[in-house]
């Protein structure tokens, strides 16, 4: 298995706006699970003449303003009515209708199953989260300033571990990675050969390498694969039907579900890749979903049907995450992002970006659930930091909408 880096081969100045908007979409990992919109959720919002349904109205914003091939939402309120909502076309050379509540890569969702499974083994007391990482994967942890033995699970959980994040080090054309099949421990050197970030503890930062580490370690506690601990600990129990663990090589989407595009350059001719090796994300991003699935599995978690009460105060005890952006409310606890809402009320949930797919939602206290993907990342439909950060924010709002109206 040869890894596809950045090469200094490439076009200068296209490799040069590539690192720039790289950058803009590792911001996006951080603010795809905690962006908090200020003010009223005026995008997509309903004029005072009365649009009888903001969802929809704010579905098709995304569709004809922002770019975005199809659009799949499904909103919960708080007496279990569940509603469907899709805009746009699920295949763009054929025009065919968006499936309702059709299957999308959940991306970094995932990580609120990874957490979930390590608390479970942490509630049997085969992992303690305030032991160094190094007591499970002895001498793997290792680089310059990086440390095993000073980094602990709650820091790789939390986002406080301080290491590089492995995708930093990929192909940013993503057509050309596409069929290529990663293993996490290739993955990891990538990480390892870059210098610490901070040092454990010191700060919060997002980095798909705490999650790709949290992987192993399940691996290693239960000598079993990871997708088997994933799907007999979390899918199956909670009966989530339409998600499911790719095994290792699949590449397509198994259920009905809407195209995925990408851009091989920021804001270029959009072009199906669906069928993608979700390898380079393993256990920080790469779970096949629903919208209705990923609301049942947060209103789950954070009702008690996953962890036991001790396990969940930890996983919701969080941290600020949002240091250096518009978002100063936003928290991180272990998997799970905490952002307040207009309304008053604050979204436990996470969100996930991977080429061809974009997601966002979560659940309140008082029972609501609202998740939001689109068919394309922010990155892929605007050229600009500017534009794909406002496209992004306009997918969180349409959250915040579905909530909040």
């Amino acid at each position: 298995m040869s890894v596809r880096l950045r090469t200094s081969a490439q076009n200068k100045p296209a490799k040069q706006r590539g690192r720039r908007v790289l950058s803009v979409v590792a911001a996006l990992a951080v603010l795809g699970g905690g962006l908090a919109v200020s003010g009223s959720p005026a995008y997509s919002a309903p004029d005072r003449a009365g649009h009888p349904d903001a969802v929809n109205e704010g579905a098709r914003n995304l569709v004809h303003e922002d770019g975005f091939p199809a659009v799949l939402a499904a909103v919960e309120g708080r007496h279990g009515r569940v509603r469907d909502h899709t805009a746009g076309t699920g295949d763009l050379e054929t025009g065919a209708a968006v499936p309702v509540n059709g299957q999308v890569r959940a991306g970094s969702n995932t990580k609120s199953f990874t957490s979930a499974v390590v608390l479970q083994l942490a509630g049997e007391g085969k992992v303690d989260l305030d032991e160094p990482i190094e007591t499970y994967l002895p001498g793997l942890v290792r680089g310059e300033g990086i440390d095993g033995t000073r980094i602990t699970v709650r820091n790789l959980l939390q986002h406080t571990s301080g290491l590089p994040d492995y995708t930093q080090s990929l192909d940013p054309n993503p057509f050309e990675i596409r069929d290529t099949y990663y293993n996490p421990r290739e993955m990891l050197d990538l990480a390892l050969s870059e210098k610490a970030v901070f040092e454990p503890g010191a700060k919060w930062q997002y980095s798909n390498t705490n999650y790709l580490l949290a992987g192993l370690l399940v691996e290693k506690v239960t000598g079993r694969p990871f997708g088997e601990e994933i799907t007999n600990r979390i899918i199956r129990p909670l009966g989530l039907k339409d998600t499911y663990w790719p095994k290792a090589g699949e590449r397509g989407v198994r259920g009905a579900h809407p195209k995925g595009y990408a851009s091989a350059t920021p804001g270029g001719p959009l072009e199906d890749i669906t069928r993608l090796d979700p390898s380079q994300a393993w256990a920080a991003g790469q779970l096949v979903t629903t919208p209705r699935d990923l609301n049942r599995f947060f209103s789950a978690l954070l009702g008690g049907e996953v962890l036991d009460a001790a396990e969940l105060k930890e996983m919701t005890t969080t941290v600020p995450a949002a240091e250096g952006s518009a978002t100063p409310n936003t928290e991180y606890g272990l998997g799970l992002f905490r952002t307040p809402l207009s309304c008053g009320v604050e979204l436990w949930g996470h969100g996930g970006a991977i080429h061809g797919y974009e997601t966002f939602g979560g659940v309140t206290d008082d029972g609501r659930a609202a998740t939001v993907a689109v068919t394309a990342l922010s990155a892929s439909v605007a050229a600009e930091p500017e534009g794909i950060l406002e496209a992004h924010q306009h997918v969180q709002e349409l959250v915040e909408t579905a909530i909040c109206e």
